[in-house]
C-alpha cells in the first residue's frame, strides 16, 4: 500500500515524507554459521551497518569498525538484518528510479547548515521524497507534502524504556502532522506489526485522552513516573569487574539510608 501510494503521490506532482527512527542500513550484523553478533567492544550494544561507508558504527559511543564479510570468530558469512534509513532510501530509489530522493539523518547531514539546505531544497520542491529519522518530524510546514509513511512504527515501541509508548505516540503524532498542510488533503500510512497497540491506535484516531488514560493506568500499576520519581546511578569504567564491584559498593551503602527513610523507596540493581 505504501509503495502504491508513493507512486500515486509522485504521479500527481506531490511530495512524500518517509519516517523511520533508525539510522544506517542494517541495525544488526550476525554470523550465519556461529550466530556471533557484531557488538561494540566499548559498550556492548549492537553495531549498526552503514553500507555506503562500509563500516559498523556504535550509535552510543561512536566506535567504528570496518564491515568485514567474514565472521572474525569462525570465518562464516555475515548477515545483516533490520532496517535503517539508508536502506529505505535505496529501496525508494529502486522502486521509483525517476524520483528525486534525499535522506535527513545525522549521517547524511552533520551541521545545522546542511540540514537547512536539504529542507530548503524540499521546500522549493526540488525533491520528491524525504527519508529520515525524527529530524523530519519537527514542525516543518511543506504544503506539497500529501503523503507521510511511517516505516515500522514498532522500532520505537519496542525500546527498553518505560516511556517507549509515550514517545512513539508523540513521534507518530508529530510526523502525521506533516501531511496535508496545503490545499490538498493528506494521507498517513503507518506500517506496524501491532496496529492494536494503544500508542498506534490512538494516533490513528487522534485520541490523546484515550492514550493518556491507558498509559497512566500502566504507569500506576508498575509504579513508574508520574506516580514516583526515579534516580539513576550510573557508574562507568574501562574494567567491567571493577565497575560492578563499585556499583555493588554503592548499593550496599544505600541500604541503611533506604531503611532509615520514612518514605517508600525501592532499589533495583546493579
Amino acid at each position: 500500500r505504501l509503495a502504491d501510494a508513493l507512486g500515486e503521490t509522485l504521479a500527481a506532482g506531490q511530495q512524500a515524507i518517509l519516517f523511520l527512527n533508525r539510522r544506517g542500513f542494517e541495525t544488526l550484523v550476525v554470523c550465519e554459521a556461529c550466530g556471533l553478533e557484531a557488538r561494540c567492544t566499548e559498550c556492548s550494544v549492537a553495531l549498526t551497518h552503514h553500507a555506503r561507508r562500509g563500516i559498523l558504527l556504535c550509535h552510543t559511543c561512536g566506535h567504528v569498525e570496518r564491515m568485514e564479510a567474514a565472521c572474525p570468530a569462525c570465518g562464516g558469512a555475515r548477515l545483516g538484518v533490520g532496517v535503517g534509513t539508508e536502506q529505505v532510501e535505496d529501496a525508494v530509489r529502486a522502486l521509483l528510479p525517476e524520483a528525486r530522493v534525499a535522506r535527513l539523518d545525522r549521517d547524511a547531514v552533520t551541521s545545522a547548515g546542511e540540514t537547512a539546505a536539504v529542507l530548503a531544497r524540499f521546500a522549493r520542491r526540488e525533491l520528491d521524497v524525504l527519508v529520515g529519522t525524527q529530524m523530519v518530524t519537527k514542525g516543518h510546514d511543506f504544503p506539497g507534502v500529501t503523503l507521510v509513511g511511517v516505516v515500522l512504527a514498532d522500532t520505537a515501541l519496542a525500546l527498553p524504556d518505560f516511556r517507549a509508548a509515550e514517545r512513539t505516540f508523540q513521534l507518530l503524532t508529530q510526523v502525521a502532522g506533516r501531511a496535508g498542510r496545503g490545499t490538498e488533503p493528506g494521507k498517513v500510512l503507518v506500517q506496524t506489526f501491532a496496529p492494536e497497540a494503544p500508542a498506534v491506535a490512538a494516533v490513528v484516531g487522534h485520541d490523546f485522552a484515550a492514550f493518556a488514560e491507558y498509559e497512566l493506568a500502566i504507569r500506576r500499576a508498575y509504579f513508574y513516573p508520574p506516580f514516583c520519581r526515579l534516580l539513576s546511578v550510573r557508574i562507568d569504567g574501562p574494567k567491567p569487574k571493577e565497575v560492578l564491584d563499585a556499583a555493588r559498593g554503592v548499593a550496599r551503602a544505600l541500604v541503611p539510608v533506604l531503611r532509615a527513610s520514612n518514605r517508600t523507596l525501592r532499589m533495583l540493581g546493579p
